[in-house]
């Protein structure tokens, strides 16, 4: 049996292969329409669940890992920035504020599902007009959730992280790793 890490991420894929080296990934297409009624901190984990099942009945007989991230700030979603404007406006709501970032994960085989959500709270410092402009600037904040990327020039924004950090890159390793041995031991009695 194989393991599907259903996402197109390059980061999630180097992340899974820190914790599972033998792993197919493929890109998923599902409708990532939110219900309205959502709760913000359950959009990742419900994502998570679309993107596995989506990847599932392509995969049937292989274990398959969905995951999403969502940056959230006062209980509202922050997406990907569309344009320079909308990303200079997040970075200037994040300034010198703590939000939260959590990765939804599912772990699907056959009727066996386990998901679950990481949450890690980052800190902005406080950032000038100048920084947000360099920042909004470059290629790096236009296909992640929030605006920015910790793993590259977006980790001079941050000031704190509570938690996992490789959660806030879009995987929590440590937590994946884990709920792999655990739905590995259990598929196997």
């Amino acid at each position: 049996m194989n393991v599907i890490l259903a996402s197109g991420s390059p980061r999630r894929r180097e992340l899974m292969s820190y914790i599972w080296p033998d792993f197919t990934a493929v890109s998923t297409d599902c409708d990532e329409t939110l219900p309205p009624d959502i709760d913000p901190m359950n959009a990742a984990e419900h994502l998570a669940n679309l993107k596995a099942q989506a990847a599932a009945e392509k995969y049937p007989g292989d274990i398959v890992i969905g995951c999403d991230t969502t940056v959230i700030y006062d209980g509202e979603i922050l997406g990907k920035p569309a344009d320079k404007c909308q990303c200079m406006a997040v970075l200037e709501l994040l300034s010198g504020r703590t939000h939260q970032v959590v990765t939804g994960c599912s772990i699907m085989y056959g009727d066996r599902v386990v998901s679950f959500s990481e949450v890690t709270n980052v800190t902005f410092r406080e950032l000038s007009q100048k920084e947000i402009e360099a920042y909004a600037s470059t290629d790096e904040p236009y296909d992640k959730a929030g605006g920015y990327g910790i793993q590259g020039l977006g980790s001079e924004l941050v000031f704190n992280i509570d938690g996992d950090f490789f959660n806030v890159v879009g995987l929590p390793v440590t937590r994946l790793y884990q709920e792999m041995k655990k739905f590995m031991r259990n598929i196997k009695e």
